[in-house]
């Protein structure tokens, strides 16, 4: 019994074979490839960090202040990914602290507009299956009326935290993919 338990416990722990991945973080992560994008670029105050935990996951987490009309922090990685025509789904593996974040695509670097996707977490290790289709487009906050996503490939990929309260925050991630 303990076997089986053991062998569930680590299939959960790792993509599947019938994924894409998008990203894995590991020991050998190189950090410099994400950039950090707090409200700063817009007057605000809140500060956030991404490292590597001594188990291998990417921890990011910080604070977020509403001072000076700021509220969000996130972290953006430039990372082209072909999204196969069966996928439905974007797939993280993440433990996060409770709170609502964003999960945020884009298919050109240089289109404005990025297409969000929210998700809750529960303080546990969580694989959270984001619908392609439900993510719907947004530029400075503001959801757009436009198609939502539907395009073929990935340019960019975001985590965002923007509660509309001032709060901690720490969000462990393992990988994303697709499937």
């Amino acid at each position: 019994m303990m076997k089986w338990i053991l062998l569930l416990l680590t299939l959960n722990l790792y993509p599947k074979n019938n994924m894409t991945e998008i990203y894995h973080f590991s020991s050998q992560s190189n950090l410099r490839e994400w950039r950090i994008v707090n409200d700063g670029v817009m007057g605000g105050i809140s500060k956030s960090n991404l490292v590597i935990t001594s188990e291998g996951y990417g921890q990011y987490s910080g604070h977020v202040s509403l001072a000076n009309n700021g509220g969000f922090a996130s972290i953006q990685l430039n990372q082209s990914a072909s999204i196969p025509t069966a996928t439905k789904y974007i797939v993280l593996r993440v433990k996060g602290d409770g709170k609502q974040y964003e999960f945020r695509i884009k298919s050109d670097l240089y289109q404005s507009v990025s297409y969000v996707h929210p998700f809750k977490t529960t303080g546990e290790w969580q694989n959270i299956q984001l619908a392609i289709n439900d993510f719907y487009p947004q530029y400075f906050g503001q959801k757009l009326n436009r198609p939502n996503f539907n395009y073929k490939n990935i340019e960019q990929i975001s985590f965002l935290i923007s509660n509309k309260q001032e709060e901690d925050f720490k969000l462990l991630i393992d990988w994303i993919s697709m499937n």
